[in-house]
């Protein structure tokens, strides 16, 4: 997935460090910097990580040479392993280059640093390490190679890591003689193992390692039955978990094993988890003494088919795709993620697969993020509009080209799907309007008394069909969702997830040559009817949210543009975090209710296009001069008061010295 969380390991060196000028070859700076996390930790999350980086971000005026004349260098850095490396972020090891050397844009093509090219000025340089195998830097040791008044200054940014390279890491058996071998289990009092397995057989077995007389063991013994068994010496002992559902289904499920000297325990996925104590005066030591076998058995019988994914034991992951890549019948890496992951990817968004993992594609959702589930909103302030442009315009005429009409055949609905929220207290509103070179319409309108209204006109030479949701007063300022499901001359609306209507169109069953769909006001409505034209003048003013008519999410469009625009903005049109931050459908708009109730959203020329305005700049530049105007009054204020004490002080000493010239 995108959007990746990141883990920050900060170090305890100094947040900056200053490197003065020296003699010659000598040291100018070393740095040491350590880390919260024992080494043990650090290696392991960095070795697990998919990418880890570290920034160093360097200023430095008039600054070193990149080398003595033998060629040695003069700054290196100390990585995990207590090893020394002289080459620079961005970089490859030994390269002795920064990024812009890597790139070509150093401010002097003769260097491969910015800071190396020794100008009377301060240049700077921004420098990641990302060799996961040398990170994090525990030193930097930077010398002087005689430049007089040569100076820099460093800072050292936290170790960041993302991704968990194991969770993906897995590995298909494709045949039941096939399996993967590693080194003996050693758990010899805790054993922990925990895997994710999909298949369509009903039997194989995950894992197995034996001893002498003592053995670990996990399999699918029948297409509901998982089974955990072993012997330490006491006689088998098995724990099994049965499921109402097949474990064959081809969709992953989880699996974690559990033995100590208490007992041990099965779950698989959410089921309940089965125990089974230990006996009171057995044995308690497992000793296995042959390799591990990972999807089959000694024996190669009873083998696995399916795929296995990131398999741990005692908390140590093993590289099954390693393995895999030099064992005949298993392959790496395994396909069909989508089966169990799919439902992940929500609002129309489609799943993806990925060499490892899935990914979410929201090209045809009205939402973004890695889920598909972030609100994409805009404020749209009194008289602004938004027109996005399903195709561009021809003129359609006898002698029209049969590439124009196949352009509008290729728009011509027999079906779509609307969705739209809106918060807004005023009315008459136009949430939605969609025209056709053909003089049909759509309009999705609140009326005077804040109930919804749907107009579908699919005939130019007949009446629109008009129908009234007298639902609620949906004008009240609270969040409201709305979806429109047309098929043919059947529409169902539904409102806030619940109230439903279904209603039959009479003017026709095609929406011919759609052109464009309109949020806010627009003044082109002369072929419409009197309450949608009432309506378009009056336009929108309020929070608009997740609107899509289809395919073509409008506002999606212009506040993530990802190609050619096909969107025009009027008047004050402002991103927003989201009409439902804070509130469910249906309930109060806390956060926007101040700025609808009190009508302060700003408007441009309503005849004028322009592009989509960041109202965050218009914010700031506003708030920056109120409080500049407020920091002014409280300096004109304080000179004042100083200026009153000044002359009652010198009132008071006037009246002292009178007084005491006439006790004389």
């Amino acid at each position: 997935m995108t959007d990746a969380a990141w883990t920050v390991v900060r170090h305890g060196g100094p947040d900056a460090v200053t490197v003065p000028g020296a003699p010659s070859g000598r040291p100018r700076s070393a740095a040491s910097f350590a880390y919260a996390a024992g080494a043990g930790q650090l290696r392991a999350a960095v070795g697990l990580a998919e990418r880890c980086e570290q920034r160093l971000a360097l200023r430095c005026g008039t600054a070193r040479r990149p080398d003595l004349r033998d060629g040695t260098p003069l700054s290196w850095w100390v990585g995990r392993t207590n090893e020394t490396h002289t080459y620079w972020g961005g970089s490859l090891p030994d390269a002795q280059k920064c990024t812009c050397g890597l790139e070509g844009n150093c401010i002097d093509s003769q260097y491969y640093c910015n800071c190396d090219a020794g100008r009377n000025e301060w240049t700077s340089d921004t420098i990641v390490f990302s060799q996961k195998e040398h990170l994090p830097v525990t030193q930097i040791v930077m010398m002087d190679g005689g430049r007089p008044h040569s100076e820099a200054a460093y800072t050292l940014g936290p170790l960041l890591c993302h991704g968990d390279k194991s969770f993906w890491n897995s590995a298909s058996f494709n045949t039941e003689t096939s399996y993967l071998h590693f080194p003996a289990f050693h758990g010899e009092l805790t054993a922990d193992v925990c895997f994710f397995f999909k298949t369509t057989v009903s039997s194989g077995v995950f894992m197995e390692n034996l001893g002498i007389t003592d053995f670990i063991r996990l399999e699918l013994r029948a297409p509901t039955e998982v089974t955990f068994s072993f012997d330490v010496g006491n006689g088998p002992c098995e724990v099994t978990v049965q499921s109402p559902t097949p474990f064959n289904d081809n969709r992953w499920h989880h699996v974690r094993a559990e033995r100590n000297v208490k007992g041990a325990s099965l779950q698989v996925d959410q089921l309940p988890r089965k125990m089974q104590p230990a006996p009171a005066d057995g044995r308690v030591r497992l000793q296995l003494n042959s390799q591990l076998f990972i999807g089959g058995t000694a024996t190669r019988q009873r083998g696995f088919l399916g795929c296995i994914r990131s398999l741990q034991l005692n908390g140590v992951a093993l590289d099954l795709e390693e393995r895999a890549t030099v064992t005949p019948g298993v392959e790496p890496g395994c396909a069909g993620h989508c089966s169990s992951y799919g439902h992940l990817c929500r609002n129309e968004g489609k799943c993806r697969e990925k060499r490892r993992g899935v990914t979410c594609d929201c090209a045809f959702s009205a939402y973004d993020g890695p889920f598909c589930s972030n609100e994409i909103s805009a404020y749209f302030g009194t008289g602004s509009s938004m027109t996005y442009n399903f195709q561009e315009h021809y003129t359609l005429s006898e002698n029209s080209s049969s590439l124009v009409s196949s352009l509008h055949r290729d728009v011509t609905l027999t079906r779509e799907m609307i969705t739209l929220s809106f918060r807004t207290t005023r009315t008459p509103s136009l949430l939605l309007y969609v025209s056709s070179f053909y003089e049909e319409y759509l309009s999705v309108i609140l009326a005077n008394n804040g109930s919804l209204q749907i107009r579908y006109k699919l005939d130019r030479h007949q009446n629109p069909d008009a129908f009234n949701f007298d639902f609620k007063n949906m004008a009240d300022g609270h969040l409201h969702q709305v979806k429109i499901n047309r098929e043919e001359a059947v529409v169902i609306v539904e409102v806030n997830q619940s109230a439903k209507k279904q209603v039959i169109l009479s003017s026709g069953t095609e929406f011919n040559a759609v052109k464009s769909l309109i949020l806010g006001k627009f003044l082109e409505v002369a072929d419409t009817d009197p309450d949608t034209r009432r309506a378009a003048a009056s336009g929108f003013t309020g929070c608009l949210s997740a609107v899509r008519f289809g395919r073509a999410a409008p506002l999606k469009a212009a506040l993530r543009p990802s190609g050619p625009s096909r969107v025009t903005v009027r008047g004050h049109v402002a991103p927003m975090t989201g009409c439902a931050a804070g509130a469910a459908s249906g309930s109060p708009a806390r956060g926007l209710a101040p700025r609808l109730a009190g009508g302060t959203g700003r408007s441009g020329p309503a005849d004028e296009g322009e592009p989509l305005v960041n109202a965050d700049r218009r914010d700031s530049a506003v708030i920056g001069g109120v409080i500049a105007v407020v920091i002014f009054i409280l300096l004109c204020i304080t000179a004042i008061a100083i200026r009153v004490y000044q002359q009652r002080k010198l009132r008071k000493e006037n009246e002292s010295k009178v007084s005491k010239k006439e006790e004389c």
